[in-house]
Parts: C-alpha cells; sequence; structure tokens
C-alpha cells in the first residue's frame, strides 16, 4: 500500500496579523482523509503589527519561521525549501483554506501529478463574497505542489514559476473552490491601476521562460531538453501576451505590433493554440482590453 502524502500547509505573512488567526485556523481544522497533515509553518516576513502576538497562541501546534523582510519571491521560495513534507500547501495569510481543501487535493494526488490547483471563492476584506460564482484559481493560495518537484524550479519570485509543471504535463485542474481568496486595498497585486499586473506577469513569464532555457543544460527528472525549450517558448509568448494587454490598457496601441508578433512566433514554436493570439489581435484591433475595467479605473481614465 503507498504511504499516505505528507502535507505541509505553509502561510506566508507580511503584516498580516489581522488576518492571520483565520488562515491558521483553516490548516488546523481540515477534515480528515487519507493523508497526513505533516506540518503548518508560518513564515513572517518581518512583519510589524500583532502576527507575532497571533502566532504565539498557537504555540506548539504550529511552526513559526521569523526574520527580517527578504519580500514574497523570497518568502514563498522558503515555503519549500524550509518545509519538509511530500506536498507544500503554501497560503497567503490574508486567505484561507476551506475545511476540504487537504482531503480534496489529496484525494487527487496520483504517481505522475506534480502540481494540482483548484478553484476559489473571491470575497472582500471582511470576508464577504463579492462573485456570485467561484472563480478559476491561479494564485498562490489554490496551488498544491509536489515539493521535491518543485525544488527544481527554485528560487522563484512569483507561483506563476510552479505552473511550468502543468506545461510539462504534470498537472491537474479541480474545478472544485477550494480556498477563499480575500481582496482588499492591501492585497500585493495592484488591481487598481491600468497595466500594473499585467506588465508584472508579463516580467515573471519572461524570468521563467529564461529560467527554463537556462535548465534545458541538465534536465530535472520530470521533464526533457526539448520539452524545456517548448515551455520557454510557451512561457515567453504568455509574455507577450500580457504585454499587450498592459500597453491597451494603458491607451498604446501602436506599440502592441512587436510583442504581437513576438507572441505568434513563439506560440507557433510552442505548438501552442492560437486563440490567445487571436483575442490579442483582436483586442488591439478594437482598442479593449480583454481584462475588465473596474468603475474607478473608468473615472480615473
Amino acid at each position: 500500500m503507498n504511504a499516505l502524502p505528507r502535507i505541509s500547509c505553509v502561510i506566508l505573512c507580511h503584516n498580516y496579523g489581522r488576518y492571520l488567526d483565520r488562515a491558521i485556523t483553516s490548516c488546523l481544522e481540515q477534515e480528515p482523509g487519507r493523508y497526513v497533515l505533516h506540518e503548518i509553518v508560518v513564515i513572517d516576513d518581518g512583519s510589524t503589527d500583532e502576527t507575532e502576538e497571533v502566532c504565539a497562541r498557537y504555540e506548539g501546534r504550529i511552526r513559526v519561521l521569523r526574520r527580517d523582510s527578504r519580500g514574497f519571491g523570497q518568502t514563498l521560495t522558503d515555503a519549500f525549501r524550509l518545509s519538509s513534507g511530500d506536498w507544500v500547501a503554501p497560503l497567503d495569510a490574508d486567505d484561507w483554506f476551506h475545511p476540504t481543501k487537504l482531503r480534496i487535493c489529496a484525494e487527487a494526488v496520483t504517481a505522475d501529478r506534480l502540481f494540482i490547483e483548484h478553484w476559489e471563492y473571491v470575497v472582500d476584506a471582511g470576508g464577504h463574497q463579492v462573485l456570485a460564482e467561484p472563480h478559476p484559481g491561479g494564485n498562490t493560495s489554490t496551488l498544491f505542489v509536489r515539493r521535491e518537484a518543485a525544488l527544481t524550479l527554485l528560487p522563484v519570485t512569483n507561483e506563476i514559476f510552479f505552473h511550468a509543471l502543468r506545461e510539462a504535463g504534470h498537472g491537474y485542474a479541480l474545478h472544485v473552490p477550494l480556498v477563499h481568496y480575500r481582496l482588499h486595498p492591501l492585497s500585493m497585486t495592484d488591481r487598481h491601476n491600468r497595466g500594473v499586473s499585467q506588465l508584472y506577469r508579463a516580467e515573471v513569464s519572461t524570468a521563467l521562460a529564461r529560467r527554463l532555457r537556462t535548465m534545458a543544460a541538465a534536465p530535472p527528472s520530470w521533464t526533457t531538453r526539448r520539452d524545456l525549450h517548448r515551455m520557454s517558448r510557451h512561457f515567453h509568448a504568455l509574455a507577450a501576451g500580457h504585454l499587450v494587454e498592459a500597453q491597451i490598457q494603458l491607451g498604446h496601441r501602436r506599440t502592441c505590433v512587436r510583442p504581437l508578433t513576438t507572441m505568434l512566433i513563439d506560440t507557433a514554436c510552442s505548438r501552442g493554440s492560437l486563440t490567445p493570439w487571436v483575442r490579442a489581435l483582436s483586442s488591439t484591433v478594437t482598442g479593449r482590453p480583454q481584462a475588465p475595467v473596474s468603475n474607478d479605473q473608468e473615472r480615473r481614465r
């Protein structure tokens, strides 16, 4: 009989002490299943709020790693380097897991899966649902990653780096909301200023494309040299797509020709679907961004 997967829940916290209690509790109150809750780790990235006091209330039930602030990328990297379970379930401290998160993710574990993702409930600062329907995931708290494979991708700057495992054919998507994703004014992702989020994603995708190309010199066990080159092209195409979207949001349609050309070439080289490129082209022609623009953005236009 195969051993039950050992799971490390790792909470990433920087001045989110006001939300941390709920995050920790959501890990402690997971439904039992065919898994072992190996550890709950809180990485306190230089918080100056009540984070330390909140952690103290759970002494003996969680492990706390406290240090000077090093930023999100290093904290996410440390979530995998400093944990010791077979699988890592990262959790931003302002989010919280649904009670069935670990049980359902553990049920989806197979020998060839290295990356499992799921949907999310989107809530506001007070924890009240803001979208009528669950939303597809993709952010840190919606991931469940095989630690051994993740280590080969470190260091990372963003959770997008782990999407390489999915692109390599080792991913699995659960269309079930298993986390409450909180939107609030201090959220790390800037969703209020035009183009900012897209430019950041373009930067991360470009960095990942370069990393994969470098890894081709000595491929990890979960992929091949040829596939790493293909994936590098894929993420370079994604970066170009994000850049197109950013320029459209900023009203700079004339600057989209080069990234559109890059996106087309890299999509063809990676044998990807042309649908995203067609959408980007259509968006460029019409001047309408693909991502919705909030009322606040519209008023500032």
